[in-house]
């Protein structure tokens, strides 16, 4: 007879190395990025910034997939989850925000007026580093909130980030310069468009408005061939059309968390109506700060 005690076996040691595998593909991706973004500034921009979003878009894969390994192998701790956080820090903060600047403004062409390209160059310096702070900001939010709760709460029983990730809202900035091409910037009103769309991302990562996680998909209720031809069919889609796909799904994913909080205040002030309330008494309730929440 053995004298093991029944209970989890531990995981053997070199278990712990596969998770952080991804997480080192995660940084390699990030830092790819940023040194592609660097050498579009010296020449053939398109080719350069094409693959410094290609990469942020990678990194996504390698952050979502670290985690469940570390799940799934019970071997998670305390390393891993810092380097995690690093590592999201390097490859959805730092890559997309220069990427965002260089992108964006850096090739404006300099026979705008003088004063409006100076303008535009410092918003967009400005912007960028906002995205990298309020990246970082969500990451800390996300580190020390153990069961935060959004402000338009959801449907009982299904978990919700609580703003936008920093991985969706990277891949949102890197889809869009993949739908270009990576071709530059060269118009001072899409440099415009670019600012809001730049500064919505990162006001809606330290948001508390609700986007859906997708942690209560559980694979491994599905059928091995089911699963199999579902992937294969993503992947051929996402690789066939991607330019397409992955700034369509980065869209649709933003919109619903503007979207969810939307619809969250119109069915509230509805149920207020309903009950009577006065318009100023709306106003009132909606002034009034909600549950405790992590910044």
């Amino acid at each position: 007879m053995s004298d093991q005690r029944p209970g989890k076996a531990r995981p053997r040691r070199g278990m712990y190395l596969l998770p952080s595998l991804f997480t080192a593909g995660n940084i390699a991706a990030g830092y790819f990025s940023i040194t592609q973004t660097i050498e579009a500034m010296g020449g053939n921009a398109q080719m350069h910034l094409d693959w410094a979003a290609i990469a942020i878009l990678f990194a996504i894969p390698f952050d979502a997939l670290d985690g469940r390994l570390a799940r799934m192998t019970n071997t998670t701790s305390e390393f891993g989850k810092e380097l995690d956080s690093l590592a999201d820090v390097i490859a959805f903060g730092v890559a997309p925000s220069l990427l965002a600047f260089v992108w964006g403004f850096h090739f404006l062409p300099q026979t705008l007026n003088a004063q409006l390209y100076h303008h535009l160059l410092q918003a967009g310096v400005f912007l960028s580093f906002v995205f990298l702070l309020c990246g970082a900001s969500r990451l800390a939010r996300f580190n020390i909130s153990h069961d935060p709760q959004p402000r338009n709460p959801g449907r009982p029983g299904r978990k919700y980030f609580v703003g936008m990730p920093i991985p969706a809202a990277a891949g949102f900035l890197a889809a869009t310069v993949h739908l270009c091409y990576g071709i530059p910037v060269a118009t001072w009103w899409i440099s415009l468009i670019w600012l809001f769309l730049v500064g919505l991302s990162g006001f809606l990562m330290v948001s508390t408005w609700r986007f859906w996680s997708g942690k209560e998909i559980n694979f491994s209720r599905s059928h091995p061939f089911q699963l199999l031809v579902l992937v294969a069919i993503v992947a051929y889609i996402l690789i066939r059309f991607s330019q397409v796909a992955l700034f369509t799904l980065a869209l649709l994913y933003m919109f619903s968390g503007i979207w969810a909080r939307a619809a969250y205040s119109w069915s509230r002030r509805r149920r207020w109506r309903s009950a009577g309330l006065a318009a100023s008494d709306v106003a009132e309730e909606e002034s009034k700060p909600g549950p405790p929440r992590f910044m």
